[in-house]
């Protein structure tokens, strides 16, 4: 693993874009099928949104699936090679933005504001108070942050509950993945600390339970800007 774990991280999107699409669209993630992404889609009808902001919207099956509804959607996202596939994929390809997410409160200006936003397995980096503070400039008054992500205790994988740096290699994929992806491994209290500081204030806390399993398969989380 690179020693500059977030520029490896950046490269890990850019290089694998095309494996991750595959991957996405075949629904060959089974947490992903059987659990997370009717989860995130629950979660999003129950907060009856006009206009969403999918940050880290990847290859855009959440942007895709929420228009197909009817509900106005913008998907940013910081590799640009996941923003052509995006693109590529819909009938409106003017939704994909290729933005930094900490580029939201000041170039992303132009996207306007919006009721719902969505990071759903986005925010993998360690130095993550820059984009939290950003995506306050995107929300209307009474607008809401909805995060889907690991869910510490299972994310842990045996190793020490404690912050730091992990490595996914993509073993389960054979070599359709060309390059590790690095992630920034956070334990609850630190997610919770992290938000606070960043000026969300938590209003539900959701586990969705892998059905055959019976363990948590993501941690969802629904915040809105302190008062």
């Amino acid at each position: 693993m690179a020693t500059d774990n977030p520029k490896a991280l950046m490269h890990s999107w850019q290089a694998n874009a095309q494996a991750w699409t595959q991957v996405v669209r075949e629904q060959r993630l089974a947490s992903r099928r059987l659990v997370t992404d009717a989860a995130l889609l629950e979660a999003i009808h129950g907060c009856s949104p006009n206009r969403v902001l999918d940050v880290g919207c990847g290859e855009g099956w959440l942007c895709r699936a929420l228009a197909a509804e009817g509900i106005e959607v913008i998907g940013v996202d910081a590799s640009q090679p996941l923003i052509v596939q995006a693109r590529n994929a819909d009938a409106y390809p003017q939704r994909y933005h290729h933005r930094g997410y900490d580029q939201l409160a000041g170039e992303g200006h132009a996207l306007g504001q919006f009721d719902l936003l969505v990071c759903n397995f986005a925010l993998l980096e360690e130095a993550l108070l820059p984009s939290l503070e950003a995506l306050k400039a995107r929300a209307t008054s009474t607008g809401c942050l909805m995060i889907q992500t690991l869910h510490p205790w299972q994310a842990c994988g045996g190793q020490a509950y404690q912050d730091g740096w992990r490595v996914e290699r993509f073993t389960d994929f054979s070599d359709e993945f060309v390059e590790p992806m690095p992630w920034y491994f956070r334990t609850l209290a630190s997610w919770l600390a992290l938000l606070t500081e960043a000026g969300w204030q938590l209003q539900w806390l959701r586990e969705p339970m892998h059905p055959e399993q019976q363990q948590p398969a993501s941690m969802l989380l629904l915040l809105r800007v302190q008062a």
